[in-house]
């Protein structure tokens, strides 16, 4: 076995207390209990998505995680949502370490997380937005370049995260990059750049870890490099998903036909999910004010659950759609999460040595 190399325990692996300077991002209906469990457990930080939970959900899933490990994991949460502060509360209740968002939280909820002991880490797209969250007092940042999945923007990781790590030089924000990430090699390009992470979401939906079904797996397996495409159809924002069938015939959608579909899913998701339909109009309200979104990209928003739980936890990727970063092309296998992180620390302490001499 290759003996770890030290640059890969560093300040991330310190300050987050986990082993290995990996982190597994929180994906909605993949990144829950079992996935984040495997992750801790190989020494990784796992994140639980907590976005597609309701809270008695999220208060469960907490338990089975700590039933399974006794690791340090994260919980994402949207910043937005009508009960992020009880959702914060429940959190420092039950002792999480990090507590990661999918936009920038408000200053209020970054003090209040802070004060309840957690690490604060939110996902950012711009320069910008790391200047201003370093401000807030934010303790990491997870940087996606373009080539990430879900909600992505345009610049590619070889771009934004040596502006984001120039920018945050000389503060004690901890960088992770995330968008293409999947091997050895990655990592020190990483590092070389001036992160001390990195994050990875569709190299851990392809393990057998996860919860997805292998059915939908063997899509992913199938899939090339130009098997994806960025499209505002899902939810009215840019959202990388896999080019199936199915987002061609949303692609192909009038505006007429659009709108109708997306409130039907999303009283689908407000039936399943017990969610009261006040607290829906607020949420949608909250993102309409927090992400700058026009009321018909509110309406396709109601889209997104459905869609991706027809696909993740339902099995139907000719129904669902299917996020996922264009590192996909090059993913070949299904290891264990212990498998992967072994495989991918030991390629890094590999290249290390020998640009050492």
């Amino acid at each position: 076995m290759t003996a770890l190399h030290p640059a890969l325990k560093n300040g991330f692996t310190e300050k987050f207390g986990v082993q290995y300077p990996i982190v597994q991002t929180g994906m909605g209906y993949v990144s829950y209990p079992k996935l984040v469990a495997a992750t801790a457990e190989a020494g990784g930080l796992g994140i639980l998505a907590s976005a597609t939970m309701t809270y008695d959900e999220l208060v469960n899933a907490i338990a089975t995680v700590k039933k399974a490990t006794d690791k340090p994991f994260a919980v994402n949460l949207r910043a937005d949502a009508p009960d992020a502060a009880d959702r914060i509360e429940l959190m420092g209740r039950e002792g999480i370490k990090v507590a990661s968002f999918a936009q920038a939280p408000k200053k209020d909820l970054i003090k209040r997380a802070h004060d309840l002991g957690m690490l604060v880490v939110p996902s950012i797209g711009a320069k910008r937005h790391a200047q201003k969250v370093a401000e807030w007092g934010v303790d990491g940042v997870i940087v996606q370049g373009g080539e990430g999945g879900g909600h992505t923007g345009s610049i590619p990781t070889t771009l934004l995260l040596p502006q984001v790590t120039d920018v945050l030089k000389g503060t004690d924000v901890t960088v992770i990059a995330a968008g293409g990430f999947f091997d050895g090699r990655g990592l020190v390009a990483a590092l070389a750049y001036g992160a001390d992470a990195i994050a990875m979401g569709t190299r851990f939906l392809l393990t057998s870890d996860s919860p997805v079904a292998v059915a939908v797996k063997e899509v992913y397996l199938k899939t090339d490099v130009n098997g994806t495409v960025v499209s505002k159809e899902v939810d009215g924002v840019p959202h990388r998903v896999l080019a199936t069938d199915f987002v061609k015939k949303l692609e192909q959608r009038s505006v007429v036909a659009r709108y109708p579909r997306a409130i039907a899913n999303g009283l689908r998701f407000q039936k399943l999910s017990g969610i009261p339909v006040k607290d829906m109009v607020r949420e949608g309200l909250a993102m309409k004010k927090s992400q700058g979104l026009s009321w018909p990209q509110v309406l396709m928003a109601a889209n997104t659950p459905m869609l991706l739980k027809a696909a993740m936890v339902d099995g139907r990727p000719d129904l669902g759609v299917m996020a996922s970063g264009q590192v996909v092309g090059v993913i070949e296998d299904l290891p264990s999460c212990r498998e992967l992180i072994d495989r991918i620390t030991a390629q890094a302490s590999e290249i290390l040595r020998e640009l050492e001499g």
